[in-house]
């Protein structure tokens, strides 16, 4: 069930999914632009007339990714782990391509809703799936995908099984030689999901940097975080050039600074494993 409210002159589409009740809200500044949200959580932001254009914060940095993971205008291969309004999938057809992509959403009836009313372009090659992320990852030919980039809530929470070392070992079975990780990892002080999921991936990768806005990495509030992993060099310098640039500077911790802020975290195991925090009350207005 769907119903619609005025705002200024388009109307919000409100309706059940899996996950709750979803609200795709029409944004007032830009014409064809809407936000997602689940619950009162902002989960996505598209613009139908500039798939290019990265709202959340947290999302230009994992465009930062995508920019700088081959030659501008390359086609790549990538996964999606968590759909959404499928705005990272939006914004890799529009700045590669003919790029083949995968995406894999639990919410169907979340997909249908974006699908009806934030429509892909026919062109692009966006192949979405139903289920759980870890389930459709195992599907996956071995070496197929450029990027994995995972953003997973469920209840504003990342499920546990997402958080592992033997989750990030069939995301590395799935990933080129020399494809890159991105996972959008949420947590506040004393972030000790945010180191946890570091060391995960030290155990598994050569080579992480964290992109973070520098109040979160000080644990004064709950926020999101992009963690990069790759068994190739990651290009720092122009990680921390382009997050610094970014509307909201942000921050880069690699090498020495990242063992530092890791602070003798342990990876994470299916054992051990724990859903992401809480978003505490009030953090979304």
């Amino acid at each position: 069930m769907t119903r619609g409210n005025r705002r200024r002159g388009r109307e919000a589409v409100v309706a059940e999914v899996g996950g709750g009740i979803a609200s795709l809200v029409p944004d007032p500044d830009r014409s064809e632009a809407w936000a997602l949200l689940l619950g009162d959580a902002p989960q996505s932001h598209v613009d139908l007339d500039d798939p290019t254009h990265l709202e959340f914060e947290y999302q230009r940095r994992l465009g930062h990714a995508v920019d700088l993971l081959a030659p501008p205008g390359r086609p790549v291969h990538a996964v999606h782990l968590g759909g959404g309004a499928l705005t990272m999938a939006r914004y890799v057809a529009a700045t590669r391509p003919r790029s083949t992509q995968q995406v894999v959403e639990a919410d169907t009836a979340l997909t249908q809703l974006v699908r009806a009313h934030l429509p892909l372009h026919k062109e692009w090659r966006i192949r979405v799936r139903g289920g759980d992320a870890r389930a459709g990852l195992a599907r996956m030919p071995a070496q197929w995908a450029d990027i994995v980039i995972a953003d997973v809530f469920s209840g504003a929470r990342t499920p546990a099984h997402l958080t592992s070392v033997e989750f990030l070992a069939e995301v590395r079975r799935v990933l080129r030689p020399a494809g890159w990780y991105a996972v959008n990892v949420a947590d506040g002080g004393p972030l000790t999901h945010l180191r946890s999921q570091v060391a995960t991936a030290a155990a598994v990768f050569q080579e992480r940097c964290l992109l973070s806005d520098p109040a979160v990495l000080r644990g004064r509030r709950f926020g999101n975080s992009v963690l990069l992993a790759a068994d190739r060099t990651l290009p720092v310098a122009d990680l921390t050039r382009r997050t610094a640039g970014d509307p909201h500077p942000g921050k880069v911790e690699a090498g020495r600074s990242l063992e530092a802020f890791t602070g003798g975290a342990k990876p994470v195991t299916d054992v051990t494993a724990r859903a992401s925090p809480e978003p505490p009350p009030g953090t979304f207005g």
